[in-house]
């Protein structure tokens, strides 16, 4: 009941001061005693195994809000089965000069161009280490990336150095090459190129002393051809899984907004209908040789729900936690498990794909 209050006063200042004045309440509510105190107990309805992993729900929180400071204890605790860091590069890099990340309200958007900004592998390893070992109520995933400038012939070396330093504090790792706001990141998308660098990151995550899932994160502006052509080669190369999507460049969703012509990523619910569209094409050309996970726009159960239905084995939200609250996941997990309910399902996984099979 507070938080249409507490977001008024937080949409008052600047996205990113509102930002950090988060991440201290995140702090927090990780603290052993709180988070076990304030976490919801998740239905078993909603338990699901995805790449060798078993998530306690479908719902996790997408990179790009937890950029290695490494507040999962606190994000797990709102209810989030898995909490994605990053995008974390070999080395540290400031991002794009402010200001670099804008609101929308009035579509329930964002749009950023913060530029892979972290403070590198190294010390996101160190903070990632001094978590407590066991006991995690949730998995955390590292997105790892090439620095900005990295030219593409050698981002392999950069995604290699991430993976090597960063495994083994990570149940899974994701190669980031769709964010709009690194030039020229998104060639890597190509088919060429795609299989050189997923080829390789692949090899080095089967290779190490714990091997590690490995998916990759596209964009929602690929061609319906270039889509499937990419996950083609994540299927060739024995990726795990892929992510759809990360944040879009069109603005025919938000034509006319004083903010439509900034520069960056477009996220919320202007890309709901696109992403769970590219989770439907991605599940049908995947076959079952990968699984899913879908991303963008997501507010709501209906809205992860639409996108388990499309295809998807997990879902991620972002901007719709900005908008939402901290209150977001656990309504949403609640909702979730009263529909599949509704409809007949007696887990996450026969609903996986029900609108997008033959």
């Amino acid at each position: 009941m507070l938080w249409p209050i507490a977001r008024s006063l937080l949409f008052r200042l600047d996205p990113e001061t509102a930002h950090h004045l988060g991440m201290g309440g995140l702090r927090l509510l990780g603290w052993g005693p709180v988070a076990r105190l304030v976490r919801p107990r998740p239905d078993p309805l909603l338990q699901v195994k995805a790449f060798g992993l078993t998530f306690e729900s479908p719902l996790g929180l997408a990179a790009g809000f937890d950029k290695g400071q490494v507040l999962a204890p606190g994000l797990l605790a709102l209810g989030f089965s898995h909490v994605e860091i990053g995008t974390i590069t070999p080395r540290p890099q400031a991002g794009n000069p402010a200001p670099r990340l804008f609101r929308l309200p009035e579509h329930r958007a964002l749009i950023n161009r913060m530029g892979f900004n972290n403070d590198g592998a190294e010390v996101c390893a160190a903070r990632l280490a001094a978590l407590p070992a066991a006991g995690r109520p949730g998995l955390v995933g590292v997105n790892v990336g090439k620095n900005k400038d990295t030219p593409n012939e050698r981002a392999e070396e950069d995604y290699l150095l991430c993976i090597d330093r960063l495994h083994a504090h990570a149940d899974y790792l994701v190669v980031n090459i769709s964010s709009p706001n690194t030039p020229g990141l998104r060639e890597l998308q190509g088919k060429e190129a795609l299989q050189r660098l997923l080829g390789a990151c692949v090899r080095r995550a089967r290779e190490l002393p714990v091997p590690r899932p490995l998916l990759v994160k596209l964009a929602p502006d690929l061609t319906d051809e270039a889509l499937d052509e990419a996950v083609d080669v994540a299927v060739a190369c024995g990726a795990s899984g892929l992510i759809a999507t990360n944040t879009t460049v069109s603005r025919e969703a938000v034509a006319g907004h004083p903010r439509a012509e900034e520069v960056g990523g477009l996220s919320g619910a202007p890309l709901e209908a696109r992403a769970t569209e590219v989770v439907r094409r991605a599940y049908r050309r995947a076959a079952g040789r990968l699984s899913i996970v879908g991303a963008g726009g997501v507010f709501g159960a209906e809205d992860a729900y639409r996108k388990i239905r499309a295809g998807a084995t997990l879902v991620q939200l972002y901007t719709g936690f900005i908008y939402g609250g901290p209150a977001l996941p656990a309504r949403l997990l609640r909702d979730l498990a009263a529909l599949l309910r509704r409809d007949g399902f007696s887990s996450v996984g026969d609903a996986v794909g029900a609108d997008a099979r033959p």
